[in-house]
């Protein structure tokens, strides 16, 4: 007698992945993850492919993730995948402490942020 299990949040043409405690902070994180909104997938990873920012290859890493997830684990076709959601969430805070001029200390913040893709099956019209 176990319990059954619980329901599955995302709708049957979705797949996700998450990346959790990334060494950046949510405002820089959701610049990139802006770029690849509603896009997809084969758009989205060569805009990252080629993005100057150093976060885009950790984003690009957990689309890679989230398409996997959607071909093995979910059965979808990998060609009509959009990124249906890109959610960026904050995480921790590290304070550090720098010596300053005439005896103070500055504050440095060190923030770290959540990233979640969605990918969506959509059907192609033909």
């Amino acid at each position: 007698m176990s319990k059954p299990s619980r329901p599955r949040k995302l709708a049957e043409n979705e797949a996700k992945a998450v990346a959790r405690t990334l060494r950046v902070s949510p405002q820089k994180l959701n610049l990139v993850a802006q770029m690849i909104r509603g896009k997809k997938v084969q758009t989205a990873l060569a805009d990252l492919e080629f993005s100057r920012k150093r976060i885009a290859r950790d984003v690009q890493k957990c689309l890679q993730s989230a398409i996997a997830n959607a071909e093995n684990n979910h059965d979808l076709d990998i060609d009509d995948l959009i990124v249906a959601q890109a959610h960026v969430g904050k995480s921790l805070v590290i304070k550090r402490f720098v010596p300053r001029g005439r005896g103070r200390a500055g504050r440095i913040m060190k923030p770290f942020s959540h990233l979640t893709i969605v990918v969506r099956q959509v059907e192609t019209q033909s």
